[in-house]
């Protein structure tokens, strides 16, 4: 099964104020809006006040897959524009 979990706070600047917590926020949500409003893929979705997860349930065509791994370059490029900020962790999702 294929998703993501991000959890925490970025750190980089004051709560509200912390543009590296904005951009992975950002990122993420148009991530998952299109996985489940767009191409309509069946997916499990938690929402809580720090974190989301999301698992693909099923990804017949394969967008689902190419849209995580979107948000992954995002997510490497914006640890690379706020180092120590940002911290990426490739796991299995079960």
């Amino acid at each position: 099964m294929l998703g993501f979990h991000i959890s925490g706070h970025a750190g980089y600047a004051e709560a509200g104020s912390d543009i590296a917590c904005a951009s992975v926020s950002s990122a993420v949500m148009l991530t998952a809006n299109t996985i489940t409003e767009v191409y309509k893929i069946d997916a499990k979705v938690e929402v809580n006040e720090d974190e989301i997860l999301l698992k693909l349930k099923e990804d017949k065509d394969g967008n689902g897959d190419k849209l995580i791994l979107g948000l992954l370059l995002q997510m490497d490029i914006l640890s690379d524009e706020f180092p120590g900020s940002i911290k990426i962790v490739n796991k299995t999702v079960s």
